[in-house]
This record gives C-alpha cells, structure tokens and sequence, in this order.
C-alpha cells in the first residue's frame, strides 16, 4: 500500500438491520460477489482454503480484476489488492461496524491507483469531477446489492440499480 496515497480515498457505507455475524458470513463466504454485485459476471476462486485468499472478479464487460486479500479480521472486515493481473493495484477497505445486537454498517473505502502518479494539482479535477462520483456511485450499487440480496434472500438482478459505464 506505500504507493497508494490513503488521503484519496472515497468511500461509501449504508446501514443494515441486521447483526455483523449475518454480514461476515456473507461477504467472507468464497464466490460472494456473485450473489450481490450488480456488475459481477463470475467471482471465481483462485485460493480460499487458508490465507492469503485470492480471488477473481468478470465484470459483464469482461474486465477481469484479481483480488488479494493482505488483512482478514473475522467479524469486522478485511483489506484487498484489485487490479488486473500485474498490472496497476488499487487498495480496497470492507469494515464491518456493530451499531447493536441487531444492527450494523458496512462501509467499503477504495483507495483507486487511477491519477495516483500525476501531481496533485493537475489531478485534483480529474478526481473530483470523474473519479471520486463514479466509485462512489459503483461503490453504493456494491452496498445497495448486498442489503438487497439480505432482504430479499435472492442474487441481486445485473445493473439493478443502473449500469456503470467502467463495469457494466
């Protein structure tokens, strides 16, 4: 991560009505995305028996990003590599918050490699304009998909809450 600035990072997090240990089995279970983000096509498995775990996500537009997971912290979330295969990695943060016995939040932060190596004021637009409100959208579809998916005990439908112009 000493290569990806933390002070860009944008995030997003949505409330749940229900328990941390419902969210953790869900989003640590392997193939996960599958049943929840909008813009997975395949979430395969390269290794999840014993850390490091790695995985595969497809977007529907065929964009392929290996995840490696750096930090496992059951109950409360994990910290992962995306990217493509050796190519530019972006850190991603899932937190798990217990608000009570029956709620909690989920928060998940990106810190993008996108403009990571421009000088600041030449990027500043760039990240404000384009980057930052298109992961944040990406990143509330992410939430939105899981709080479906929980409430509805179904896989969330593909580009349910619109499609994305990166991903879909």
């Amino acid at each position: 991560m000493n290569s990806i600035k933390r002070n860009r990072g944008i995030n997003c997090q949505l409330q749940f009505n229900h328990d941390s240990k419902k969210i953790w089995k869900l989003i640590s279970a392997p193939n996960h995305l599958e049943k929840f983000h909008p813009f997975c096509k395949t979430n395969p498995i390269i290794s999840w028996h014993n850390p490091p775990y790695v995985d595969k996500i497809e977007y529907l537009n065929g964009l392929i990003y290996i995840r490696e997971f750096v930090i496992w912290e059951p109950f409360k979330g994990f910290e992962l590599y995306i990217g493509e295969k050796e190519g530019k990695q972006s850190y991603v943060v899932w937190e798990i918050t217990e608000i009570d016995q029956s709620t909690c939040s989920l928060s998940i932060t990106v810190y993008p490699h996108l403009l990571n190596n421009w000088p600041y004021f030449v990027s500043y637009l760039p990240y404000k304009l384009i980057i930052k409100p298109k992961l944040y959208d990406y990143l509330f579809s992410v939430i939105s998909g899981l709080k479906y998916y929980l409430n509805n005990n179904k896989k969330v439908p593909k580009n349910h809450f619109g499609k994305h112009k990166w991903f879909s």
